[in-house]
């Protein structure tokens, strides 16, 4: 059976010294064990970040940007070439969907060679302050960077975080999800194979308990905790780092709205809502979760998609038919299975997604559900429900869409359906959200930044920005 095991140092191990744990990972299709991972702690996490330490203090790595340039390119090629068979753990060890995972895949090749272009390109400035009297301001590595991952795009999650932080010359310790840790070692497989990379330089630790994460919080030698998850996660890394100071990029929970005005193009608005809001299954914090509709077009919307969201074929994520995949546990399926029987007697459900039976019945399956709420205090408007499970709701005009889009503390993306192009971007102004996409949903990439307010986090990943959390500026003066 395939292991995931911990890399430190340059070394593939099962632990740091102690005695060795191991967990198993269940398909989430079948329920089958599928593989399994070394479960670290403490011990692992300090021989990784000593690894790290020593390798920002005492090599040249951060002086060397055509070498990270180089480096990311090779990553981003050789990732590419092991596709198919990442493709085809991520969808045994994820439940999604096989397009799902290659698409991931591809984003990660795309984000590593856009960061490769900045590394060649990282310049400070110099100011004239008065005759002979100059300031520079250099941009460096902010040091050692800890990257936090959970298990939803194990691939892209990664990379969106690794290769700006390569690119800036941070030393890395990765946490990644025990769930996908095996997805996470053959993607590291392509880059630490590269012998110019120094020893130390890129480090994992896997664990399914949060001893890694509390050290990595707590100790001073780490610089920059760069985490995607829950909001909850995220703001207990924020007390546990906060004696330290050190720098935070948080991405934690969405609650996207799909602002749909009459005026639409019903048949792409209703496609882009599904295929926005069933994307890996709704397990996805920029997935669309609340589907906010004008008053005239309200009920026909509803009703057809709610027969789009019937007609969705759930199954395997390998099977080339399946239109959504499985959620990642029975944990979580059952968790959403809940949830529609709490609307049932707190709201109006308009269309109950039900547990296959049959095959289907041993895996993490369960069709996608819509509920109407009315109530903007209502936990269905208010917590992330992360799922296939959509809440739809009514509005008047802009001033109402606007009130009802904006009335949640999770402000990460959201979308207007509109084919007035104008108000589209009248009503982006007033969105409260890092990302307001207009009559499409979902369009990330490696040139754009992407993050969010309020509980949905701070600090931004993708794009020029992107690096700003694994680089500082040093004001050097000098006189002439």
């Amino acid at each position: 059976m395939e292991t995931a095991r911990h890399y430190i140092n340059g070394e593939w191990m099962s632990s740091a010294g102690g005695s060795e744990r191991f967990g198993e990972n269940l398909n989430p299709a079948t329920s089958e064990v599928a593989a399994r991972y070394a479960d670290g702690g403490a011990d692992e996490a300090a021989a990784a970040v000593t690894a790290a330490r020593k390798a920002f203090d005492q090599t040249t790595w951060r002086q060397t940007p055509r070498l990270r340039a180089d480096i990311l390119l090779a990553f981003a090629s050789r990732l590419e070439e092991k596709k198919e068979q990442i493709a085809d753990w991520l969808v045994t060890l994820n439940g999604k969907l096989r397009r799902e995972a290659i698409g991931e895949i591809m984003a990660g090749v795309s984000e590593l060679r856009y960061y490769a272009g900045v590394a060649r390109t990282l310049a400070g400035r110099i100011v004239n302050i008065d005759p002979g009297c100059y300031s520079s301001l250099d941009r460096e590595a902010a040091g050692v960077a800890a990257i936090i991952l959970p298990w939803n795009a194990p691939v892209t999650l990664l990379v969106r975080s690794l290769a700006p932080a390569i690119a800036a010359g941070c030393t890395v310790v990765i946490k990644p999800a025990h769930q996908t840790a095996l997805v996470n070692n053959l993607v590291l497989e392509t880059l630490v194979n590269d012998e110019r990379l120094p020893k130390g330089v890129i480090n994992s630790v896997i664990e399914a308990g949060a001893d890694v994460s509390r050290f990595l919080c707590e100790t001073p030698d780490v610089d920059v905790i760069s985490f995607t998850g829950s909001t909850r996660v995220g703001k207990l890394i924020a007390q546990a780092s906060a004696h330290t100071l050190k720098r935070l990029s948080l991405e934690l929970g969405g609650k996207a709205p799909a602002i749909v005005f009459d005026d639409c193009d019903i048949d792409k608005t209703v496609a882009g809502v599904v295929a926005g809001g069933m994307v890996m299954a709704g397990q996805q914090c920029t997935a669309v979760a609340r589907v906010v509709i004008q008053d005239k077009l309200y009920d026909g919307f509803v009703s057809r998609l709610s027969d789009a969201l019937k007609a969705l074929k759930v199954g395997p994520g390998n099977d080339p038919s399946s239109q959504m995949g499985s959620l990642i546990d029975m944990a979580n399926r059952d968790r959403i299975a809940g949830l529609v029987e709490r609307a049932q007697k707190e709201e109006k459900v308009i269309l109950r997604g039900e547990i296959p039976g049959g095959a289907l019945a041993k895996g993490a399956f369960i069709r996608p559900s819509i509920v109407e709420v009315e109530d903007l205090d209502s936990m269905f408007i208010q917590q992330e429900l992360f799922g296939p499970l959509l809440v739809v709701e009514r509005f008047r005009d802009e001033d109402d869409a606007i009130l009802r889009a904006n009335a949640t503390r999770y402000s990460l993306a959201s979308s207007v359906w509109t084919g007035d192009g104008t108000r589209a971007r009248r009503m982006a102004m007033r969105m409260k959200f890092g990302s307001v996409w207009s009559n499409s949903h979902n369009k990330l990439f490696a040139e754009a930044e992407t993050g969010g307010y309020g509980d949905s986090g701070y600090g931004k990943l993708h794009g020029i920005e992107g690096m700003n959390d694994f680089m500082q500026t040093k004001h050097f003066y000098f006189e002439t």
